[in-house]
Order: C-alpha cells, then sequence, then structure tokens
C-alpha cells in the first residue's frame, strides 16, 4: 500500500482523470487508482451528501429514466450528482466523482443519483448502502450473460434489500413487485403504475411471451399512476391528485417510467415537493444519448433507439407509425449487446410489413434479415458494414425522417459514423 495521505491520493486521481479527458474520452482508469490507493473513496464521498444516494436499476430504461429523474431533483432546487454516462462499476463513479469535484476536493451536489446495471449493482450496494432505489423491470435481456430471467430479480432483491430510506417499485411487473418482500424493515415501499386500461401496451415479460392477460391480480395502491397519454401528452394520478404534462421523448415506455421517476422525485422531496416545478420540468427532457436521440444530417433528423430486448423493441416499434419514417436496424452480438439474438424471434414485426426496411447492418445483419422474411417484412439491403451501410442509408432513403433501431455497440459506433456527417455530441 502507497502511503499517501487522502488528499494527494484524491489530487493523483483527479491529474489521471484530466489527462485522461485530454486523451477525447472518459475513462474507469482513475477510478482504478483510486480503488487500489483508497478503497473507500466512493463510500467517504458520497456519504457526505445530505440527500443521500439513489440507485436506478432494472433491465430496461434505466438511462433515460436516471436522466429524467435528475432533472426532475433539480427542478426542485437539488444539485444533483451523476454518472452521465452510466459508469456502472464502482470505480466507474469513483471516475465520475474526481471529474465533479473542485481541486479542493469539494462536491457541490446535495444528492447522488446513479444508474447501474443488475449485476454491477449488486457489487455496489455492498460498498454503499443507498438512500433510494428505484427498480423499474425484469425483462429477458442478454440471459447469456445473467442466466436465468429469476437471476436478475434476485439481483435487484439485493440492491432493494441494501435501500435504507425508500424503494420505489414498478407494481405492473410481477417480479419488480415480488421485491417488496426484500426491504428491510423500516424502510418505506413506494409503488409506480398503470391505470387498468393502459396495461395491454406495456406487457411484463410473461404476458408478453404468453399472451395478454390484463388481470394482474390485486394490486398495492400506487403513489404516481400513470392514467392517460396520448402522442407526447401525459396524465399522472399523484396520490389522488390529476397531473397533466408534456413529454417529448420517444417511445411510450418513457412516458411510463416518467411515473417512476416522479414517483422517486416524491419519495425524496417528501412535502417539500413543488407539483407544479415537476409537471413543468417533464417538457424540459430530452432524450440521453442513443436513447431516440435526434440528430440533424442535411436538414433532415435521424433518431437512434436502442434495442435490447422484445418488450423494448416492441413499444419501440408502436411508438410512432412506420409510414412516417425511413427505417434502419442494426444488431450486433458483442458482450454489450448479448450474445444471444435469438430474442429477436419474439419479437412481432408485422408494424413495418406495409413499408418494409431500407437497410440491414450489423455483425448479425443476416439474422436480422432473416427474422424480418419471416414476419413477411420487406428488406431494400443488407451491409454488415456499418459505415457503408449507414452512408447508403442516408443518401438513397428519401427526404423522410430517419430512425435506426440499434444495439447498444451498434448505438456507440453509429454514433461514432455520423460525426463525419454532423455535430455529435460527447459523452465523457
Amino acid at each position: 500500500m502507497v502511503n499517501m495521505s487522502k488528499p494527494l491520493i484524491r489530487l493523483l486521481g483527479q491529474g489521471i482523470r484530466y489527462a485522461s479527458t485530454l486523451r477525447g474520452g472518459g475513462s474507469a482508469f482513475p477510478g482504478l487508482v483510486m480503488e487500489k490507493l483508497h478503497p473507500r473513496f466512493v463510500a467517504e464521498e458520497l456519504a457526505k451528501l445530505p440527500y443521500g444516494v439513489v440507485v436506478v436499476s432494472g433491465t430496461n430504461g434505466k438511462t433515460t429514466t436516471t436522466k429524467m429523474a435528475v432533472q426532475l431533483l433539480e427542478a426542485q432546487g437539488l444539485k444533483v450528482f451523476t454518472n452521465r454516462t452510466g459508469s456502472n462499476f464502482v470505480r466507474g463513479v469513483a471516475a465520475a466523482l474526481l471529474g465533479a469535484m473542485d481541486l479542493s476536493g469539494k462536491l457541490d451536489a446535495d444528492i447522488a443519483v446513479l444508474e447501474l446495471d443488475e449485476a454491477h449493482a449488486v457489487h455496489f450496494v455492498k460498498a454503499v448502502k443507498p438512500n433510494y432505489a428505484l427498480l423499474l423491470n425484469v425483462l429477458r435481456d442478454q440471459l447469456d450473460r445473467f442466466g436465468e430471467i429469476d437471476t436478475t430479480r434476485r439481483m435487484l432483491s439485493t440492491v432493494a434489500e441494501a435501500t435504507t430510506d425508500t424503494v420505489v417499485l414498478n407494481r405492473e411487473d410481477p417480479r419488480i413487485l415480488s421485491l417488496a418482500q426484500s426491504v428491510k424493515t423500516g424502510t418505506n415501499i413506494s409503488y409506480f403504475g398503470l391505470n387498468e386500461t393502459l396495461r395491454s401496451f406495456f406487457p411484463s415479460d410473461d404476458e408478453m411471451r404468453a399472451g395478454i392477460n390484463n388481470n394482474r391480480g390485486e394490486l398495492p395502491s400506487a403513489d404516481v399512476t400513470l392514467t392517460a397519454f396520448s402522442g407526447t401528452s401525459a396524465t399522472f394520478d399523484l396520490a389522488g391528485e390529476t397531473c397533466e404534462g408534456n413529454i417529448n421523448l420517444y417511445g411510450i415506455y418513457n412516458i411510463y417510467n416518467a411515473a417512476g421517476a416522479i414517483a422517486l422525485t416524491r419519495a425524496v422531496l417528501g412535502e417539500k415537493l413543488n407539483k407544479q416545478a415537476l409537471i413543468d420540468e417533464l417538457a424540459k427532457i430530452t432524450p440521453a444519448f442513443g436513447r431516440g436521440e435526434t440528430l440533424n444530417i442535411n436538414g433532415r433528423p435521424l433518431q437512434l433507439l436502442l434495442v435490447k430486448n422484445p418488450s423494448g423493441f416492441r413499444l419501440s416499434l408502436a411508438s410512432a407509425s412506420a409510414d412516417d419514417y425511413a427505417t434502419m436496424i442494426t444488431i450486433n452480438d458483442q458482450y454489450a449487446d448479448g450474445r444471444d439474438v435469438s430474442w429477436l424471434w419474439d419479437v412481432d414485426f408485422d408494424l413495418l410489413s406495409d413499408t418494409g426496411v431500407d437497410m440491414v447492418s450489423g455483425v448479425r445483419a443476416w439474422d436480422m434479415a432473416l427474422r424480418l422474411e419471416h414476419d413477411g417484412v420487406r428488406v431494400d439491403d443488407v451491409n454488415e458494414n456499418l459505415s457503408e451501410a449507414l452512408r447508403k442509408f442516408i443518401t438513397t432513403s428519401g427526404d423522410a425522417p430517419m430512425r435506426i433501431f440499434c444495439t447498444y455497440t451498434a448505438m456507440l459506433a453509429l454514433r461514432e459514423e455520423l460525426t463525419k456527417f454532423t455535430d455529435v455530441e460527447r459523452v465523457s
């Protein structure tokens, strides 16, 4: 163990962090340095925050929901620290902390809101006990990484058990609802949910695979309920009070996840909550990178839509008419995407049957093309070379707005390729 004072170790870490940004991006390496030289760095710094730590986890929607939660809390006057790029490991959070601190070691924040992958969250909560947890869903996603779907549930139960103040649960997902059993005595439970008339839009994993069944039995009362939506307009019931707002995000699933972000904000603020500021802020939220992010390509909008499981893909397809877009699908099978792409066979692509797909690309382009052919969806072109495919898609797809459904590593590669056509926000 190097004999250095904690302030000196922190300055060393900040120096490494600064050097890494000069090289063109973020890195978890400074966090690894802190992990080795000052293992309690993250826990000690986050313990200083007056409102504590929030963990957001679940299979689908973590990044956008975290962004919503951050903005809603900021609209309430709180200063929020967050791992903006989803730095899931403890070392990733450490690196983000180093970047947010000033040279005296001060973190100007009231609360931390952290997006954590299910598996990484298990390790994180061993080091840092969250004050709040927002747990979204359990879907069949990357089963080659985590095994059976109930393994994911068990990971999230560890987060629920470690939380000290309030656990916010999606009551519409049976596996998330069951996590109430894991919450320790003395920790509050808050639920967000749906009006019964909306449940067919948001099937649980079991319902999607076995057929829609809207009878989910008796459910606990929800602190926040999504009761209606049309386009970008949404109506919520906040413990008996009706509130209407606009959510300018692509995807009906984002409207529902907003209910979770609202429930979390209510749990943190309690009686201090300014409801009007909360509703007004909803309309100001913009997509997280790659999650409905819209870029301007020669005067035409292009949306990047991350897909990684049947439910997410299905809801993304249902969120806008295919008639309004030129469509490209890019499927990779790297570790971060999930090696097993058989989940594509659980997606119903009938919504594309009238318009077809302009381009299919990625490492598993031909698997995707075969899946579309099976549903009778016309595919105009297939090109595994992403750079060539993107260029051809842009130049030959007419004047319509463009959208690209893509897995995670494909999204990262697309953002890099798109820098050749337009300004793309760098996320470090």
